[in-house]
This record gives C-alpha cells, sequence and structure tokens, in this order.
C-alpha cells in the first residue's frame, strides 16, 4: 500500500506549523510611543488532510467587540479537532484601536478603507499591508466580523457583492437573518479580496462596545456553517438555520430632518413598508414634531440607541426587500436554538 503523503508545513511570517496541528503566531506590527511592542496574533489550525484555506477576522475596528467574541467560540468548537485544510482566525486585527477603544488608528485612519496598504506607509497602512499580504491572500475565502458603530446597533447580517454566484451560496450557508447585496467601498477589505481572488462574506451585528449574546451566537454558528458548506468540518454537530436568510437587493438610511429628541416606534428586526412611521424627533419645547418615514419596505436592519439628534443625523437603516408585508422570519431566526457548545455557561460569560 502506497503511504499517504504528509500535507505540507503551513508558513507564516516565516513560522512553520506542521499538519495536524495548531499554533498562535504574533505578526510584529510595530511598537507604540513607550516602546511596547505591538503585534498581530493569528491563531493557525493547519489539518491534516487536504482542504480549502480559510481566513476569519474581526476588530479591523478596535472598538468592534464581538466579532472577537465569536471568533473565540469558533475556535473552541469541538469540530475544529476534525479540520480539513487550514483555518487562519485573527481575533483582533487592529491592536491599537482595542486597546484604546477606538474604531480607528492613532493615526486616526480607517483601517478598513486603506488596503491594499503599503510596508513603508502610514500606520494604517503598514498594518493593512501585513494583514493582506500574511493572512488574506493565503486563503481561498474569508469572513470578516463587524458590529455598528458606537451608538448604533445592527440586526445580524452578511454583506456580500453579486460577483460570484458561489459567494452567495455561502451568504446562505451562513443563515444570517438577513442578507445585502452591498456595493463595494474604495480602500475596504473586502474589495481589494475580491480584486486579488478571494471571496469573502462581511458579517455584521450588534453594537460597538458591547457584548450581544444573539449576534455571537448568529455569528458563530454562521461561521461553522460556511466550513461545512467548504467541506472543512463535517456537518454533525453544526446547527442548521431555522429558515433562509431574507434577501435585501439594497438599504438607505432615514436621517434626522431637524435636531432634538428622538422617540422610536420601530427596532432592528422589524419588517415595515414604505411610508411607515419609524419615529419621531421633537424639540425640547414640544412646539415642532416630525415623522420619520420608512424610505422603503423592508426590514430594519440598523438604527440609532441614542436619543439626542442633530439634523441629519442617520437613525434607522432598512434594507429592501420583495416582498416586506411577507416576511415574517426575522424574529425565527435571531432567537434559533444553537447547540450546546455555545450555550455552556462558561463559554457566556
Amino acid at each position: 500500500m502506497t503511504p499517504v503523503k504528509a500535507r505540507p508545513d503551513l508558513e507564516i511570517g516565516g513560522f512553520r506549523v506542521a499538519a495536524g496541528s495548531r499554533a498562535t503566531i504574533d505578526l510584529p506590527v510595530g511598537k507604540l510611543s513607550d516602546h511596547t511592542p505591538v503585534s498581530m496574533s493569528v491563531h493557525v489550525a493547519h489539518g491534516r488532510r487536504p482542504g480549502p484555506t480559510l481566513f476569519v477576522s474581526a476588530a479591523i475596528h478596535g472598538d468592534e467587540v464581538i466579532g472577537v467574541e465569536i471568533a473565540r467560540r469558533v475556535l473552541r468548537a469541538p469540530q475544529i479537532d476534525n479540520l480539513r485544510g487550514s483555518l487562519l482566525v485573527v481575533p483582533i486585527v487592529n491592536a491599537f484601536g482595542f486597546l484604546n477603544h477606538d474604531r480607528y488608528l492613532p493615526d486616526r485612519r480607517d483601517l478598513n478603507r486603506s488596503f491594499p496598504g503599503a510596508p513603508h506607509g502610514s500606520l494604517a497602512g503598514r498594518l493593512a499591508h501585513l494583514f493582506l499580504n500574511e493572512v488574506v491572500l493565503r486563503s481561498d475565502f474569508g469572513i470578516d466580523l463587524h458590529s455598528a458603530a458606537m451608538h448604533r446597533s445592527n440586526l445580524a447580517q452578511v454583506r456580500v457583492s453579486p460577483a460570484r454566484a458561489r459567494t452567495l451560496e455561502l451568504a446562505d450557508a451562513f443563515g444570517a437573518p438577513v442578507t445585502i447585496v452591498a456595493k463595494l467601498r474604495d480602500g475596504s477589505l473586502r474589495q481589494v479580496a475580491e480584486e486579488r481572488g478571494v471571496d469573502m462574506l462581511l458579517f455584521e451585528g450588534g453594537e460597538a462596545l458591547r457584548l450581544d449574546e444573539t449576534s455571537a451566537r448568529i455569528g458563530a454558528s454562521g461561521v461553522l456553517r460556511v466550513m461545512a458548506a467548504l467541506g472543512m468540518i463535517p456537518s454533525r454537530g453544526v446547527p442548521k438555520a431555522k429558515a433562509r436568510s431574507v434577501k435585501a437587493t439594497s438599504s438607505r438610511w432615514a436621517r434626522a430632518p431637524m435636531g432634538g429628541l428622538l422617540r422610536s416606534f420601530k427596532t432592528i428586526g422589524d419588517t415595515v413598508v414604505e411610508g411607515e412611521i419609524l419615529g419621531v424627533v421633537a424639540d425640547p419645547f414640544g412646539e415642532n414634531e416630525i415623522e420619520i418615514l420608512s424610505p422603503d419596505g423592508g426590514v430594519v436592519i440598523g438604527r440609532r440607541n441614542m436619543p439626542i439628534v442633530n439634523e441629519g443625523d442617520a437613525l434607522f437603516h432598512v434594507g429592501a426587500t420583495a416582498h416586506p408585508d411577507s416576511e415574517a422570519t426575522i424574529e425565527t431566526l435571531t432567537l434559533a436554538p444553537q447547540p450546546d457548545f455555545m450555550l455552556d455557561e462558561d463559554e457566556i460569560i
């Protein structure tokens, strides 16, 4: 019998990880002003058997902590022990922002508008270049985890570009309550990855600097479902989505027509029809009050939590769907039961 040839080691950042093993590799990023070194840590699970390479990243925006929790749960999933291919997980891409509880880097640049970066550019450009070349371009597919910004909440959702049918199929496998066909933004990871031949999903859920248990469960389960669809892990024990993801072909924000106090009548996950009242903005004296109307029929996928608003502030984000009055799957999806490894008390803490 011809012996089975072992998979070659996976090399990243000058380190080697043998097939059938796991390791956390610290890639040097730079030093803080007090000379403290900063690194980007990549956890590598290199399976014994061949298969695709998937990257999972979080905290490209340093205050979006929900993705860090999702990445942690994925790494603790027992299915990873029977991995085909390779899994590269970067729970915290933007360590500078994470330490400072800040969306941006110290140079006030948005890392997700700084790709592909450059090895001798700005701090954002250097970090983007490192992450892109050491992690993203080694992968066949990727999942980037995000949340809403400060004082906003997002319904758990996946954003895709319509360029490749396979990406839409994997979005269906992820099983988020809503899937949005969203345009690519200049300098974003999703744009540059697609240009370089690496398809990816972008997950959004919850609020900055908050751990939302529902979004964490949906995100972790979704990543595992994608891995199963790619043939990387066995599907046994991976939770099945309870309903098909609602498809939104576009999205628009309803904005404040004046400054004042916002009273919200709708929240994330609610279905609305075009022209329906989403909330009311009133001045502090009660002399003026203006209704906020839905710009489309569909699903509320994001909303502002801070009631103090200025004229032009984004208040409600509505994803347009074909039949908004008949979409009744949002509550079913967001409250779907999860597998035991997601529900252990130690996991929730």
